[in-house]
């Protein structure tokens, strides 16, 4: 591990990096040391772990080696400042509705996120000339929440989300990788304690003890990531409602309260129609209809003919007694 020193300039430039960041929307926001702590290599154990015991299913890509090793994803990288972007807003689905996550309210967070990374490295660049840099977001071979988690911005909770003390869990992340060495911030501490509510309010058990999440009993997974002609019949029948993600194991969290405060965020906005998602409606969209309704969109990782195996699967499916909140 290096034994260099931040400079009292390096402090300087940190600062009015996560200055700018704010300034872009992002909040919370932590620089952390490319070199990582103890608890970052505790983190990349347990994603050894859970890849060996299968529980990222047919998410292949999870095993891509450079998400262990950062420095893969940019030769001479020394630290990396990560971002959140809250996505949650105080509006509720009319009480007839099929649910969609949250994070799908809005634009697609990756060119988000990404473009404002983007225009944050190039502000990097004119503050220190040499410097290199790489933007990521989810889709990159990463461990964002282990890194946002390292550099300060919250805690990964046992439902496997970053927690952040004001913001909650609705979060999106980012990281923005630079050859700099810049003074880091310190990694975060758990709060969950001895909750269990995300636990216990999964109604498939995907959350198989704390901080395991077994993707192959999600909702979310199911709906977003299983190509499969029809769902497995020990999920659909607990669907809910859900028929892009699911935020049940969020929306019970106790950090995650109505005095969060709403995001203004014009790309964090829900389109009107997510709100109020009626299933038949939905049934007889043509692919055409699709295509315009989910136009710049993370959801259209859900294509058409899944779109259509979630909503009948949900409307099959038993609403549950009342809202979880």
């Amino acid at each position: 591990m290096s034994q260099f020193q931040p400079s009292p300039a390096g402090a300087d430039l940190a600062l009015a990096l996560k200055q700018e960041a704010r300034r872009l929307g992002f909040d919370p926001v932590g620089i952390a040391a490319a070199a990582g702590s103890e608890r970052l290599q505790l983190r990349s154990a347990a994603l050894e772990r859970w890849l060996e015991a299968g529980h990222h299913g047919s998410m292949a890509w999870m095993q891509d080696p450079r998400r262990r090793r950062i420095e893969q994803l940019l030769p001479g990288v020394r630290s990396l400042l990560a971002v959140g972007l809250s996505y949650y807003v105080r509006r509720r689905p009319a009480a007839t509705s099929l649910k969609v996550a949250r994070y799908g309210w809005g634009r697609d967070y990756h060119r988000v996120i990404e473009r404002r990374l983007r225009h944050l490295g190039r502000w990097l660049e004119t503050q220190a000339p040499g410097t290199t840099w790489r933007a990521c977001v989810d889709s990159a071979p990463l461990m964002d929440k282990a890194w946002a988690e390292e550099a300060g911005l919250g805690w990964i909770g046992k439902h496997g989300n970053l927690i952040h003390r004001q913001r909650g869990s609705w979060l999106l992340l980012g990281h923005l990788l630079t050859n700099l060495e810049l003074p880091a911030d310190q990694p975060s501490d758990s709060l969950c304690g001895r909750c269990s509510r995300c636990i216990d309010a999964c109604p498939t058990g995907a959350i198989r003890e704390p901080f395991v999440v077994d993707s192959r009993r999600c909702i979310a997974f199911h709906t977003i990531e299983n190509r499969d002609e029809t769902l497995p019949p020990e999920l659909a029948g607990h669907l809910q409602g859900w028929v892009a993600g699911c935020d049940i194991c969020q929306e019970v969290c106790p950090w995650n309260g109505d005095s969060l405060e709403s995001s203004e965020d014009p790309d964090m906005q829900p389109r009107p129609w997510l709100l109020n998602l009626q299933g038949q409606e939905a049934l007889d969209w043509s692919d055409e209809d699709w295509d315009e309704r989910l136009r710049a969109s993370a959801l259209r990782r859900i294509r058409p003919s899944m779109w259509r195996r979630n909503i009948a699967a949900a409307m099959a499916s038993p609403l549950p007694a009342a809202d979880p909140r």
